[in-house]
């Protein structure tokens, strides 16, 4: 057995580990960092839950925060400082088309849904290279097939979707009205490019090419194409 680690060297622990983590921790997770002993046999993960508290208390007012998303904690940069910390990365980020943005409206606000059910609301095709970059993303997934003839997938948004937007859970979704403010800030302001990505097809595609001066962020009319697909339910209907 293993002696009980005091709590300035817990906190320093899960600080540590936060840090070095390239996702987002969960309170199980972090519990598995110990051995037997270490923490408290009955109140281990309160213990971590209360060092949870205090980092995020610690942080106000500082550049980071400790964010709770729906798979767990992170530090991350606070939002209104990413215009000044994106400018470490050369690359620009990947512009989003109309069209991914209607998919992705379409998939997280009426999940699940077929690549058809898609085409009916948009009223043209939906380009496969759309669905493949929300998977390669992790925002979407396949979660099962209708039972109509060929089994078309079933499409629904991943919780990696609710992380990348810093949500906890579906009910947390923005009404429709706040979607252009919601994608200006998270997709507008992405600090980190995302490398590899495959071009988009010409005519319906995820990303836009294009390398002129201010095209690396989505314009008001892409931002505000969420807000234009048919009346749909919010989370909370």
């Amino acid at each position: 057995m293993n002696e009980q680690l005091d709590a300035d060297q817990l906190k320093r622990i899960v600080e540590a580990a936060l840090m070095a983590a390239a996702e987002p921790l969960s309170v199980n997770r972090m519990a598995g960092l110990f051995r037997p002993g270490e923490l408290d046999r009955q109140e281990g993960r309160k213990q971590i839950r209360d060092i949870l508290a205090t980092l995020a208390e610690e942080a106000e007012g500082r550049g980071y925060e400790l964010k709770q998303v729906a798979t767990g904690y992170r530090f991350q940069v606070r939002q209104s400082l990413s215009p000044w910390v994106s400018r470490l990365w050369e690359e620009k980020p990947p512009r989003y088309s109309r069209a991914l943005l209607e998919t992705l409206a379409l998939i997280v606000y009426r999940q699940p849904v077929t690549r058809a059910d898609i085409e009916s609301v948009r009223g043209v095709a939906v380009s496969q290279n759309i669905l493949r970059t929300l998977l390669e993303r992790g925002w979407i997934r396949v979660v099962g097939q209708r039972e109509t003839p060929g089994r078309p997938n079933l499409y629904g948004a991943t919780r990696g979707f609710l992380d990348y937007f810093n949500l906890q859970s579906f009910d947390d979704l923005p009404a429709l009205e706040e979607i252009e403010r919601k994608i200006e800030q998270e997709l507008g302001q992405l600090a980190k490019p995302i490398l590899n990505e495959e071009p988009a097809d010409a005519s319906d595609g995820g990303l836009e090419a294009g390398s002129g001066e201010g095209e690396s962020e989505p314009s008001a009319a892409e931002a505000a194409a969420l807000a234009e697909v048919v009346q749909l339910p919010t989370a909370r209907d």
